[in-house]
């Protein structure tokens, strides 16, 4: 009697042992588990969890709406990456430790190079939903797939915009106007900087100074007085948080006046930056990922977000990253809905095929992937101004809710 009873409770572990566990990356067949890769502290934190804060946002609402294909609930496995080692660390913890056969991240262009270098090797596939240096799938990896513009479409819409808006209200030729650059020294400063010197070069537009910096600086007197120096009718600014206040704070003390500051995202779209510099900011335009000022008949879904948003963290998002994550992840989730499991190859197949028009998403953008590297070709930034303490999309008409406001010097 005892070896029967012995039995039958080995039968019994064996049997819920076999149905606690699902293959990629499920704790049971009705959960499945997806990484959350993000810099959660240290020096990039503040936007990494802002983030981190959209693909929560949409996987809640997911579940509480009954979770995809038939019923099954999404659980993040959060990794925190704080830089390109910990990136990797983290990503071979949550593969290889964890059983986690898709990731999402990671806000940063080093921590998303980083992590979907191990995801390749392990073949679990690499949803990017904020990080914008080319060379993420320049790569034409197998596994990866990013749903937000990368650099190189930011600086299509600064020499864009400058083709189509600046030279009218500065009213001057296209090969009159001056560029100036200035860029932190990282994959994002660096990216966006040399796109946008060749494409200004090819459209005719004279670059007159190119000035790299670390964005750990506490001096950018030399780059100031080298911009100033070549007098440029437009500078264009590569920048994170606490470097883009102090371009601005030294640019007054040092009497740079650059008719058309142009940002690229980053620390130009922070509310913290805007506290921090005061009328300074007043005037300055910022390329970037959508903000909330914006044309709400493009943007459907976004006032869901913000109510949701508002309702989970008790405040108003500090930037547009929180929502382009957001989409991203809602984008994921449609095309797990569709497959029904966490398979890397599946999901990439079927996210191939996957597409929705311009204008039909809280961000505005549609979703083609490009079937050779895995960029969302219908992602694109916009153009924003800090007008009254506020950033207001102005360009392209689109989804403009004012015009841009350009004062001659």
């Amino acid at each position: 009697m005892k070896k029967i009873a012995s039995f039958c409770m080995i039968l019994f572990l064996f049997v819920l042992t076999a149905c606690s566990s699902t293959p990629g990356g499920g704790s049971d067949s009705e959960t499945l588990q997806i990484g959350a890769l993000y810099p959660l502290s240290g020096n990039l934190a503040l936007l990494g969890e802002e983030s981190y804060r959209g693909v929560e946002l949409a996987v809640e609402q997911a579940n509480k709406n009954g979770g995809v294909a038939g019923g099954k609930k999404i659980e993040l496995v959060k990794g925190d990456a704080v830089d390109a080692d910990a990136a990797q660390a983290e990503a071979n913890r949550l593969i290889n430790q964890e059983g986690i056969q898709a990731i999402v991240g990671s806000y940063s262009s080093s921590i998303s190079f980083a992590a979907s270098e191990v995801a390749e090797r392990s073949g679990a596939l690499y949803w990017e939903l904020g990080a914008v240096s080319d060379s993420i799938t320049d790569r034409k990896y197998e596994y990866i797939l990013r749903t937000n513009p990368p650099a190189s479409y930011f600086s299509k819409t600064h020499v864009n915009f400058i083709k189509d808006v600046v030279t009218k209200k500065l009213g001057k030729d296209l090969t009159d106007i001056k560029v100036a650059i200035a860029h932190e020294d990282s994959a994002y400063g660096t990216t966006i900087a040399d796109e946008a010197v060749k494409l200004s070069k090819k459209e005719g537009i004279n670059v007159v100074t190119t000035q790299p910096y670390s964005a750990g600086t506490n001096d950018l007197s030399s780059v100031i007085l080298n911009i100033e120096k070549e007098a440029p009718d437009v500078l264009i600014a590569v920048s994170y948080m606490n470097d883009a206040i102090l371009l601005a704070r030294q640019s007054e003390e040092l009497g740079l006046d650059v008719p058309v500051f142009i940002g690229s995202g980053g620390g130009h779209t922070m509310t913290d930056f805007a506290e921090s510099v005061g009328e300074k900011a007043n005037g300055l335009f910022n390329v970037d990922f959508p903000q909330y000022n914006i044309n709400r008949e493009y943007t459907p879904g976004m006032g869901d977000f913000l109510k949701l948003y508002k309702e989970k963290y008790g405040q108003e998002p500090r930037s547009g990253h929180s929502l382009t994550n957001y989409m991203g992840m809602k984008v994921v989730l449609d095309v797990l809905d569709e497959v029904g499991e966490i398979d890397p190859d599946k999901l990439k197949e079927a996210a191939l095929k996957y597409t929705v028009e311009p204008g039909s998403t809280a961000t505005g953008w549609g979703v083609e992937f490009d079937q050779e590297n895995g960029q969302n070709l219908k992602s694109e930034p916009y153009v924003h101004q800090w007008i009254d303490g506020e950033l207001i999309t102005v360009w392209p008409e689109k989804i403009a809710v004012e015009e841009p406001q350009v004062n001659k010097k």
